[in-house]
């Protein structure tokens, strides 16, 4: 059952059901597998019973007949092209056919019900992500997923609590604009990349529950890869707040260190050269670190304002 202020907002089409404008039947509820034989037919029923009638089933070679027992249901189903997670994002985006996905894991974690949360924002942003309840995240995930988010928050400037969640829309004219270039579950972090860096990006609460099967997640193997991408992700698409963040985080400390090596110098006549070293090299990366931001913030203004005029011509 919907809440009730959501209810009011849910009316019956003869194509489907609308949320704030969204006719279902305009979105399609894309599934990653991977030997998910266990889940697949569970989260399937689920999806089917919310109205959604555009499910794609986007399986990475299973050998556990997660495939056929998809497609028995009656659901589309494509083998994924590439590795990983990221070889499923890039065919479900070449594949799908309406103007908006929502992508949610096989492995009955997710629960489809909250997908009118998703769709209720897509007036504002093309990628809304859903922050799973953290009460129910194992206490080691939760505090990677803390750390990884607040990593993310603080390159990107924008406040985000789940950006690993396996549960997004995306709107698909959109995100056909994005370079996908990162393997593996980094690519959603590079999908949140872009989104932020062109501040369409939002997210919304969401339930979570227990896995059905193996976990595939390696807590520490996976969680420093992503973060690892985060900070390469920073430098392609926020490189004004990487590079300024650098430049005041260098800056401060070669201040200090040689105010501090010219009072000995001044008050005891003694010359700390290994001190004043190392606060020049400071300076040299401030200087370089406020030279490259600035040089980001040109072209981001170039950008922009390219992007107004192609705008304006269509």
């Amino acid at each position: 059952m919907l809440p009730e202020s959501s209810s009011k907002r849910l009316v019956a089409l003869g194509l489907g059901q609308i949320y704030d404008g969204v006719v279902k039947d305009k979105v399609t509820v894309v599934i990653p597998t991977l030997n998910e034989a266990e889940a697949i037919a569970k989260t399937i029923d689920e999806v089917e019973a919310e109205g959604y009638n555009n499910i794609l089933v986007v399986d990475g070679y299973s050998t556990d007949r997660t495939a056929e027992r998809a497609h028995s249901m009656g659901v589309k189903v494509s083998h994924q092209h590439g590795v990983g997670k990221a070889g499923a994002v890039k065919t479900a985006i070449e594949n799908v056919e309406t103007p908006y996905m929502v992508f949610m894991d096989g492995d009955h974690t997710y629960a489809p019900k909250d997908i009118w949360r998703l769709l209720n924002h897509t007036d504002h942003y093309a990628h809304v992500i859903g922050a799973r309840d953290s009460r129910q995240v194992e206490r080691l995930h939760r505090f990677g997923n803390w750390v990884i988010s607040q990593a993310f928050s603080l390159l990107f400037g924008v406040k985000m609590t789940d950006v690993c969640s396996g549960m997004y829309l995306l709107e698909t004219k959109e995100v056909r604009k994005y370079a996908l270039e990162e393997p593996g579950f980094t690519v959603e972090i590079e999908l949140a990349a872009q989104s932020a860096s062109r501040g369409t990006l939002a997210e919304v609460p969401i339930s979570y529950r227990s896995r059905i099967g193996v976990r595939k997640l390696n807590t520490w193997k996976h969680g420093l890869a992503i973060i690892s991408a985060a900070f390469r992700l920073a430098r392609r698409y926020n490189p004004i707040l990487l590079y300024s963040s650098l430049a005041c985080l260098s800056a401060i400390p070669a201040t200090l260190v040689l105010s501090w090596v010219a009072l000995e110098q001044l008050i005891t006549h003694t010359w700390h050269s290994g001190w004043a070293m190392l606060g020049i090299m400071l300076l040299l990366i401030a200087v370089q670190a406020f030279t490259l931001a600035s040089v980001s913030i040109l072209v981001n203004h170039m950008e922009k304002r390219l992007m107004r005029e192609i705008k304006g011509r269509e």
